[in-house]
C-alpha cells in the first residue's frame, strides 16, 4: 500500500514530464520569433493594366538648366506684415521639335541632288522644377498657411523656369541643333544635300509643364 500511495502521488509528475517531453520532441525546431537565419517570406501580388498608349514624335534638342533664388511674397491683410517664402530653385526646360506635325508636303524634292525639308517650328517640349534640389530657404510671416504658400511659390518659380527659357533663347538653341544633328543623318540616308527650312514662323510657343 505505501509503494502504491507513493505511485499515485507521483503519477501527476509522471504525466506532465511525459506531455514536457512529447511537446519538445515535437516543437523543439521551432521558435516563436523564427530562426536568426530565416528570411521573411515575400509575397507580391499585381495586377498591371495599359491605361493609354501614346504616339510620340519629338526630338529633344536641347536642355537647359536654371539656378535662382525665389522670393514670393503675398499681401493677405493691410494689418499684418506679407507672408514671404524664399525658394532656392533648380529647374530645367527642353527644346524639341515635333515630328507628328510633318507631312508629305513637307519633303520635296528637287532634281537629282536637293531635297528641301520644311521642319516644324521648336518649341518647348516641357519645363519643370527638380524638387530633389530646390528647397526652402526661409518662410516669413505665414501665419500657419506654410503648405499654401510653398505650393504657389512652387507654382510661380515653374512658370519662372518657362520663360527664363525663352528669354535665354532656347528656341533659336534648339533650331541651330536641329539643323546639326538632322541634316547630316538625312543627307546620309537620301544620299542628296539637305536644305532644311522653317514650316511656319516661331510665335507665342506655348508648352505645359511636366508634372
Amino acid at each position: 500500500m505505501p509503494l502504491f500511495r507513493l505511485f499515485l502521488k507521483l503519477l501527476p509528475w509522471l504525466l506532465i514530464g511525459t506531455v514536457g517531453f512529447y511537446i519538445w520532441a515535437n516543437f523543439k525546431d521551432f521558435s516563436f520569433f523564427g530562426k536568426a537565419d530565416d528570411k521573411p517570406e515575400v509575397i507580391v501580388n499585381y495586377n498591371t493594366i495599359l491605361t493609354t498608349v501614346e504616339e510620340l514624335g519629338r526630338m529633344e534638342l536641347v536642355r537647359y538648366n536654371f539656378k535662382d533664388v525665389v522670393e514670393y511674397e503675398k499681401n493677405a491683410s493691410r494689418w499684418v506684415p506679407n507672408s514671404k517664402v524664399v525658394l532656392i530653385v533648380a529647374g530645367e526646360a527642353v527644346g524639341c521639335v515635333d515630328f507628328t506635325k510633318m507631312g508629305p508636303e513637307d519633303i520635296q524634292f528637287q532634281g537629282d541632288t536637293l531635297v528641301q525639308v520644311s521642319l516644324p517650328a521648336p518649341e518647348i517640349c516641357y519645363y519643370k522644377i527638380d524638387h530633389s534640389k530646390t528647397k526652402v530657404f526661409s518662410k516669413e510671416y505665414t501665419y500657419f498657411q506654410d503648405a499654401d504658400l510653398v505650393q504657389e511659390s512652387y507654382r510661380y518659380a515653374e512658370k519662372n523656369v518657362e520663360q527664363a527659357a525663352l528669354n535665354s533663347g532656347i528656341l533659336q538653341q534648339t533650331k541651330v541643333n536641329a539643323e546639326k544633328v538632322l541634316k547630316p543623318i538625312l543627307e546620309e540616308i537620301t544620299g542628296r544635300k539637305v536644305v532644311l527650312v522653317p514650316q511656319r514662323a516661331i510665335q507665342n510657343p506655348q508648352a505645359a509643364p511636366k508634372r
